[in-house]
């Protein structure tokens, strides 16, 4: 894989496109030469599979012209220029073509590729109603009595239960269906993708009404999501007879509801749009979703009427070819300020239904939860403070406290200080130190006897000493302990375990990531919900340096002795890499290949308003190099604190970490086979 990594084919994508020629009505002549020529230009991209218009041999307005020998010969011409010129490319095209079959007329789909008609799929569906007769020229697919027809002097497979996969990139299996069939209760793709299509292609003519395009993105989303797969759609453009009728070339692709591609609408030129499709990602979603197995054996005696064409391909596997398609650098928030901002108002509201639901449940009033002046902890208290809203409980009900230790900045003191204020809870301080230095000297460490060692147990001591002091406090008050820690720290262990940040009696982050949080902040920070002087401190949270804070730095140092990212590496790396791994259980080496596409170019996922960590370049050896962090600590040495983690809500489709929730796994898991991995990753 070393030499092929920046080769999109080498992990699992397919590049497919969606042609709208230019046509001429009734010249299947002019309109085989546009379709070879955008066949050509899309092979030379690097596409194994082409999609053409519904009928676009003969053009789709043809009416009772369908009715003539002359233009039904034409378009087997047509159909035989078409086939040759596939001999010289590395893709598959689907054209639309009226064909005579025994002594009936059907609405085709022909397969070709390598100089072969592979197979031809009839019409299922025939509207006959509103603007449509098709009734008038066609037979529908069930009224065929043969599978096979003759055609270019060869037996070609017919019937519209076919599905065609190519044999050495075998995630690529499709299946076709025309226009109408998409439109129908139960598409016919719905029963391909069961027999295990992972592209569904769609010729359609589709004449253009006011608030039709925006249909057909519904539909074509819903299926490529009902069906976990990908979904291709064309629509006939200009040269369309205007008869009646007018024609906008729309063409879409989907990937399992998410839009790859969409060609520019009432188009004077031929175009084409793009897709690279993740058939990996496909394959995954279709086993993790269990229901999807279940549907293949209710609907068995559906699923077993198709046939498999499989053919071979020359994919275009050699040198590079990057990703077209955008990979976001910030998977679990969206780039797009308005769909960001119902992420988070959506996550926020999760995060206060449920700690509602616990204090209501347990019949609690009061909260207590130790705020640091970071970042967690700010948004855990903005959350208890809405949630004592929505229970019209005063906000002195949140006690919260700030706990200083050897290594507290007054910066983030401050800023504690200052955020429990603008918040209006219960504020006071706790100076953990004199009990550290009590917990120090029992334990015999070097430190109280005044040598500076900052070890691990130093560190853990002043976690441990907050910690127990909030369980008492609560204990005291008869409260319940906020937990702050998120989603980004449980994947890395980057948590104290037992006694320490790892444990609360409610944790309202413990799926949020950390980019997400961040993003969760600047929201209520803009809102201004907790008043200017509020949106100030959460400004100065957020600019400040991520740290636990635990070692002291040398007198006069303007920055903490502790960096966490210099240890785990940049959180945003890190959520990208939790986020494939966690969600798709891609290897390692794919996940990378997605790193490099999404944070190697500058003008990639860039956000004019984005935090200051987002602007960050990163090349492939420093994606290697925190990527192997992530993979040790995840898989090797962070489980157990996972697999006791307190109560907390799922917010996302990302996962959760929660052993009652979406991962399960063993305390004493090896990291062999992802660090291997890493080596199919260039240097």
């Amino acid at each position: 894989m070393k030499n092929n990594f920046f080769n999109l084919y080498s992990h699992d994508f397919a590049r497919v496109a969606v042609a709208t020629p230019r046509c001429k009505v009734a010249d299947p002549g002019f309109n085989a030469a546009e379709t070879i020529r955008l066949a050509q230009e899309a092979a030379s991209r690097g596409a194994v599979l082409v999609a053409f218009p519904e009928l676009g041999l003969s053009a789709y307005s043809c009416d009772d012209l369908f009715q003539q020998r002359a233009l039904l010969d034409a378009c087997e011409d047509a159909l035989r220029q078409v086939t040759s010129a596939s001999a010289r490319l590395c893709a598959a095209i689907i054209v639309g073509l009226p064909l005579r079959v025994g002594h009936q007329l059907f609405n085709c789909a022909a397969v070709v590729a390598g100089g072969k008609v592979l197979g031809v799929v009839p019409k299922s569906y025939l509207p006959n109603y509103g603007e449509f007769y098709e009734a008038r020229q066609f037979s529908t697919a069930d009224c065929a009595s043969t599978t096979t027809v003759e055609l270019l002097g060869e037996t070609v497979p017919f019937g519209a239960e076919l599905l065609f996969e190519v044999e050495n990139l075998p995630l690529l299996r499709f299946h076709i269906e025309i226009c109408e069939d998409v439109w129908v209760p139960v598409p016919p793709s719905s029963f391909a993708a069961l027999a295990g299509a992972t592209v569904l292609v769609n010729l359609s003519a589709s004449n253009v009404v006011v608030g039709k395009s925006g249909y057909r993105h519904q539909l074509v989303s819903q299926q490529s999501a009902r069906c976990l797969a990908a979904y291709l759609y064309t629509s006939a453009g200009l040269g369309e007879s205007s008869t009646d009728m007018a024609w906008d070339g729309q063409a879409l692709i989907y990937e399992k509801g998410d839009l790859l591609g969409e060609a520019e609408r009432f188009s004077d030129e031929s175009h084409i749009v793009y897709g690279d499709v993740d058939l990996e990602r496909l394959s995954r979603e279709r086993f993790h979703t269990t229901t999807f197995g279940q549907s293949v054996r209710r609907h068995a005696g559906e699923v077993s009427k198709f046939r498999v064409i499989r053919f071979d391909l020359e994919v275009p596997r050699e040198g590079e070819l990057p990703l077209a398609r955008t990979v976001e650098r910030f998977p679990y928030v969206p780039a797009d300020p308005a769909r960001r901002d119902e992420r988070c108002t959506e996550v926020y509201n999760i995060q206060v239904q449920a700690l509602v639901q616990r204090l209501s449940s347990s019949g609690i009033s009061k909260v207590v939860i130790g705020v640091s002046g970071g970042l967690d902890s700010t948004h855990a208290l903005l959350v208890c403070a809405k949630a004592m809203d929505r229970l019209n409980l005063p906000r002195s009900n949140i006690l919260a406290y700030t706990m200083p230790g050897f290594a507290t900045s007054e910066r983030t003191l401050k800023q504690a200080k200052d955020l429990m204020t603008a918040v209006g809870c219960a504020a006071k301080e706790i100076d953990i130190r004199p009990s550290c230095i009590q917990m120090l000297k029992d334990l015999g460490h070097p430190y109280a006897e005044g040598k500076e060692e900052y070890d691990v147990t130093f560190e853990n001591v002043q976690a441990g000493e907050r910690t127990s002091h909030l369980f008492r406090l609560a204990n005291f008050n008869n409260a319940i302990v906020i937990g702050t820690g998120d989603l980004s720290e449980l994947a890395l262990g980057w948590c104290t375990y037992g006694v320490g940040d790892h444990m609360s009696h409610y944790n309202v982050n413990a799926s949020v990531p950390k980019t997400l949080i961040t993003h969760l902040v600047r929201w209520v920070a803009d809102s201004g919900a907790i008043g200017a002087a509020g949106s100030d401190v959460l400004i100065n949270i957020l600019d400040t340096e991520i740290s636990p804070e635990l070692v002291p730095g040398k007198a006069g140092d303007t920055k903490p002795a502790q960096s966490t990212e210099r240890v785990i590496g940049p959180y945003e790396m890190q959520d990208f890499n939790l986020y494939y791994i966690l969600r798709y259980g891609f290897a390692p080496s794919k996940v990378a290949f997605l790193s490099y596409s999404a944070w190697s170019k500058r003008d990639a996922g860039v956000w004019p308003d984005a935090p200051h960590a987002s602007r960050n370049e990163y090349a492939l050896p420093e994606i290697k190099r925190y990527l192997g962090i992530f993979l040790y600590r995840f898989f090797k040495t962070s489980q157990f604190k996972r697999s006791c983690v307190p109560n907390g809500p799922k917010v996302g489709n990302g996962g959760s970490l929660s052993p009652r929730g979406d991962w399960r796994a063993p305390s004493d898991s090896e990291a062999t086979v992802w660090m291997n991995d890493l080596d199919n990753i260039p240097d």
